[in-house]
């Protein structure tokens, strides 16, 4: 039996819980976007409140559920001597999804609380319905009411939640839903303090309000097992349901002819579904089918593709045949109009920038991108690694802290476990090596095995040198599937032209990734090759870079430079050069091509014509 979808595996996926109070939301609901849902999309209009006096009275204790000063209450007065010292209206309104920094120029540096409200209509609720208000990500802390009442709190800038809405709270005309929103930075949180993008505050991503039946199917994934014949491939998943029952119910693939009933016992179902004629998904072929789920009331329809990614050896193998990733970082940002990224549009135009570079994968940095995102890159068959904001140095000592980063790589595994295109998982990005980072970071490797043994899982480590030699031995890489460093030989530190000497050891027999590697320039600052924050200066790195990856060691399977577009950053003050922006992009603020972008693309050219076909060089062994 595939391991991941042994009984323990099973059991751990249906007994995962919220972890902090805090994270008082209901269970995830998977695919939101296949249920039926009324959109809250649009203009909320907004109180920015940097004391949080909506929040807390004068003495700094939070306010009564039935303060009329509180700001999730009705700003309206009850007659002429009534007193409300706040108060929403259209002079004030932001889009949502969307960041405030990018919709008002006082907002721009801003941290700290905004209230978003806005009025709706719904139907009434069904005697047999269950009525959840989902939020694809607020960042960073989201406190909910509805109606005067708290439906609950999240914390994470880049993953779901939803919450069930009692029954009675909703009115057929004008609810008052309310979220404060804070994207404050603090020591114990997932990221930390200090990180290398903007903290763009806001409710970034689609509100929902979604309608299912009373008992309804909460959560499934549907894979292709990993050990089935390549003659005869099989389909493996499992069902959870809201509310546990007994029945019936069936898997229909319409397009394989395959109608599979299933039996209903309790609230979990395993089951398995031969799958004749099945085209797997690839970056080449990235076919998927519509998959139906039935179970009582409730039908959920998903397109899915099947695929095996897995590790062999010092290979990474897609299929059972061996796979070099041609990647690029990205950013969720769209850097032509400086906001957060949203929705199918922005995924298409930043993917197929990376198509255009004749990219295979994107690595998605450093937190979960919106779903959109991933859904596309299914469709246009680009391979996908994904992360949580486990970055730099962030307390890990904290068990309170653990438990926010397992939250988040929970929830970004139970959103998308059905996308062909996500082949890893990664668990952070450049940590320090320490006997507590260690036990830390490995045990979120294991709780993502233990949620999803399909998927590699990986972190991007950084290299040492070491009298000259680039020494790859973080300890972390004894639990990851794939060995993925970070490095700049050229940049922060010596010039491009020292990776002509530059040798490699890496202690773990395991395939090697390259998941960051770059320099800087000013678009359209020109100068010979060794002026830095030149175009020119970044093409030199580009090409020493790619002469030194065809001497890497036998085992090197792909690299991930960064990165695709220029991004905002606070920490990129070169009053010349930088002016608030990482300049490490392919791309510049406007959209336009550097010309590192060329000498990248030449050579995901020649690996596209010769992997798989002929040698790509001689490789030798350091």
């Amino acid at each position: 039996m595939n391991r991941f979808l042994s009984r323990n595996a099973v059991c751990f996926m249906v007994l995962l819980l919220p972890i902090l109070d805090l994270h008082a939301q209901d269970a995830l609901i998977n695919n939101i976007y296949g249920r039926a849902r009324q959109s809250l999309n649009g203009t909320w209009q907004y109180i920015i409140d940097p004391y949080e006096t909506g929040y807390y009275n004068y003495r700094w204790q939070e306010r009564d559920e039935k303060d009329r000063e509180a700001y999730w209450n009705s700003d309206v007065p009850e007659n002429k001597t009534d007193r409300k010292e706040h108060g929403y209206n259209d002079q004030y309104t932001l889009n949502v999804p969307g960041d405030w920094n990018s919709q008002k120029p006082e907002l721009l540096y801003y941290e700290g609380t905004v209230w978003y409200k806005r009025s709706f209509d719904t139907p009434m609720v069904g005697r047999n319905e269950k009525v959840f208000l989902h939020f694809g990500a607020v960042n960073y802390r989201a406190d909910v009411y509805l109606n005067g009442k708290k439906l609950g709190a999240h914390k994470g800038g880049f993953t779901p939640f939803n919450f069930q809405i009692p029954k009675g709270m909703l009115r057929e005309k004008e609810n008052f839903l309310v979220i404060k929103v804070d994207n404050k930075r603090f020591k114990d949180e997932i990221p930390t303090i200090n990180t290398d993008w903007w903290n763009y505050g806001g409710i970034t991503r689609d509100v929902h309000l979604v309608r299912v039946p009373s008992t309804f199917i909460q959560d499934y994934v549907v894979s292709l097992k990993h050990d089935s014949n390549v003659k005869q491939h099989t389909a493996e998943g499992w069902i959870v349901m809201s509310g546990a029952r007994t029945g019936e119910g069936v898997v229909e693939i319409p397009e394989l002819k395959i109608k599979q009933p299933l039996k209903i016992q309790g609230d979990t179902i395993r089951f398995e579904v031969k799958l004749p004629g099945v085209k797997l998904w690839s970056p080449t072929t990235p076919k998927r089918y519509d998959v139906v789920i039935t179970v009582g009331e409730d039908v959920v329809k998903e397109k899915i593709g099947f695929r095996k990614i897995q590790v062999v050896g010092k290979q990474v193998l897609l299929n059972d045949k061996p796979l070099f990733m041609r990647g690029i970082c990205i950013h969720e940002e769209i850097p032509e109009q400086v906001r957060r990224a949203n929705g199918v549009s922005d995924a298409v135009q930043l993917l197929n920038k990376a198509k255009a570079l004749h990219a295979n994968m994107v690595r998605l940095a450093h937190y979960p991108h919106n779903e959109k995102m991933v859904q596309v890159a299914d469709s246009m068959g680009i391979l996908v690694w994904s992360e949580i904001p486990v970055y730099w140095t962030i307390d890990f000592t904290s068990a309170a802290v653990l438990d926010k980063a397992k939250q988040q790589l929970q929830d970004m595994i139970t959103r998308d476990k059905n996308r062909a295109s996500v082949i890893i998982w990664s668990v952070g990005n450049e940590t320090p090596v320490t006997p507590e980072r260690t036990r830390f970071m490995s045990t979120l490797v294991k709780f993502a095995k233990a949620m999803d043994y399909s998927r590699l899982v990986s972190a991007a480590l950084e290299v040492h040198n070491v009298n000259g030699i680039q020494m790859i031995d973080d300890p972390l890489g004894e639990f990851t599937d794939i060995v993925s460093v970070n490095e700049y030989l050229g940049w922060y530190g010596g010039l491009p032209s020292d990776c002509r000497t530059a040798q490699w050891q890496v202690k773990y027999d395991k395939p090697l990734f390259i998941s960051e590697t770059g320099a800087e320039a000013l678009a359209g600052f020109h100068g010979d090759s060794l002026t830095r924050w030149s175009e020119e200066y970044q093409a030199w790195y580009y090409r020493e870079q790619v002469n030194m990856m065809k001497r890497m060691p036998d085992n090197f399977v792909g690299l991930s430079p960064w990165i695709l577009n220029d991004f905002r950053s606070p920490r990129r003050n070169n009053p010349v050069y930088q002016e608030g922006w990482n300049n490490k992009g392919l791309y510049d603020h406007e959209g336009k091509r550097k010309q590192a972008f060329y000498v990248l693309k030449d050579y995901y050219d020649f690996v596209e014509k010769n992997w798989q076909t002929k040698p790509l060089v001689k490789r030798k062994k350091n």
